[in-house]
């Protein structure tokens, strides 16, 4: 007879402890990036309503930002590194192809025992963080699990590129996931549509590059008529879906915290929902631009301090980017 296998044992919920943030200290405007693209501010507000971006300086590294973050969701969750049993880092921008990103991060909080690793899913990457932390937590994988949103996407974006030039930026956040008595983190609704991976990619492969007679960077490229109208309508689908599986209505929701690639997708999305007025929206990309896997934790971040988001609230994370990679979940503010 087989000997038998001791399984592990988590948590009955999990929900996330404390949230956490890192802006870079440049303040971009638009007119710092029109002339280059031949635009007009108006122009760019119109299209995607950001008024500004953050770039980090060269200081401010992905490790740097990260950890910055990671600090002040300890601090907030009231957890010490040394309970943090894993380090789920999202990127897309952390230019070395590995080690990843995560085990510097928690050399650098302290710890060298937690599992660590890099995940890349793009603008989706924290809400796909998210999901694996409750799951870990909830198996009994891990009982504190810090999940980083981290990029420094001007490394890889052509200032000269009218379509992209304007809308990406720099930033961290980060949010510790550990147990709880009750659900606070509901189950994630996420997937991917391969077939349109194209509509946001790489301009090259690196071998492309060093093939080349003159190597420049792979910058990001965007087709952002198609991206709009795929995540206007899919993710409202998808955003739905979360609630549903949550058991929540539109009407019981308090934020809606979506991934902040384009003002006027957060609108077409909360139309197509029908959330009521009641319903506050997250809107960081304004202030923040677009910072792909740290955008929704940066967004979480600024409602809570402006006091649009409060402790105890139910609100609906929903996030999309390049893959087309997507996730979506219903959870508790910290």
């Amino acid at each position: 007879m087989p000997a038998a296998i001791r399984a592990a044992t988590g948590a009955p919920h999990a929900r996330i402890l404390g949230i956490g943030a890192y802006r870079p200290r440049r303040v971009v405007p638009n007119s710092e990036v029109v002339a280059a693209i031949d635009s007009s501010d108006e122009w760019i507000q119109q299209r995607s309503g950001i008024k500004q971006r953050r770039f980090a300086d060269p200081d401010e590294t992905i490790v740097m930002m990260s950890v910055a973050a990671a600090r002040q969701a300890l601090e907030r969750a009231g957890v010490d590194v040394k309970q943090v049993d894993c380090v789920v880092v999202a990127t897309v921008s952390h230019l070395v192809q590995t080690p990843a990103a995560a085990t510097a991060i928690a050399h650098e909080l302290g710890t060298d025992q937690a599992a660590a690793f890099d995940v890349s899913a793009a603008c989706a990457g924290f809400c796909h963080g998210v999901a694996m932390a409750a799951d870990f937590v909830r198996a009994g994988s891990a009982r504190h699990v810090l999940v980083v949103g981290v990029e420094r996407l001007s490394d890889i974006t052509d200032m000269t590129d009218r379509g992209t030039a304007f809308i990406f930026a720099d930033g961290a956040g980060a949010a510790v996931v550990g147990p709880s008595e009750e659900p606070g983190i509901g189950p994630v609704v996420w997937g991917s549509d391969g077939e349109q991976a194209d509509l946001i990619r790489s301009r090259h492969d690196w071998r492309d590059v060093l093939a080349a007679e003159a190597p420049a960077m792979p910058h990001l490229v965007m087709q952002g008529s198609s991206v709009f109208r795929w995540a206007s309508f899919a993710m409202a689908k998808v955003a739905q879906q979360a609630l549903d599986r949550a058991g929540i209505t539109a009407d019981q929701l308090d934020c809606f915290v979506p991934h902040q690639a384009n003002m006027r997708i957060t609108d077409a999305m909360a139309r197509s929902m029908k959330l009521p007025d009641t319903v506050r929206i997250a809107r960081d990309i304004a202030e923040q631009g677009n910072t792909s896997a740290a955008s929704i934790p940066l967004a979480l971040d600024r409602m809570i301090a402006e006091g649009d988001a409060r402790s105890g609230d139910t609100a609906l994370l929903v996030a999309f980017g390049a893959g087309l990679a997507y996730a979506a979940q219903v959870v508790t503010v910290p």
